[in-house]
């Protein structure tokens, strides 16, 4: 299940901050209502909450290296065109 954490962060990680306060607290959620873990386990709780922000958190990172990526080549493409002077121009 911890590519469904990486593939929320990714789909999410525009709204970096919400996203992993959701993915922390969704993952608890998704563990505590299929029965895997119980309410009384509170260090099984804490440990999946930690999971949970850890994988989201590997997404999110992912989305933003991406983002920063593409807007870095489309900066240095605008820059680039803007420097060369058309053709037949003197």
């Amino acid at each position: 299940m911890i590519p469904t954490m990486i593939i929320f962060g990714l789909l999410a990680g525009r709204w970096w901050k919400s996203a992993l306060v959701v993915g922390t607290v969704g993952w608890v959620a998704v563990l505590l209502t299929t029965g895997v873990i119980e309410p009384s386990e509170t260090a099984l709780i804490f440990g999946a909450a930690f999971f949970g922000l850890a994988n989201t958190c590997v997404g999110v990172a992912l989305h933003q290296g991406t983002l920063r990526l593409v807007k870095s080549v489309r900066s240095s493409r605008l820059t680039a065109e803007l420097s060369v002077p058309a053709a037949g121009s003197a």
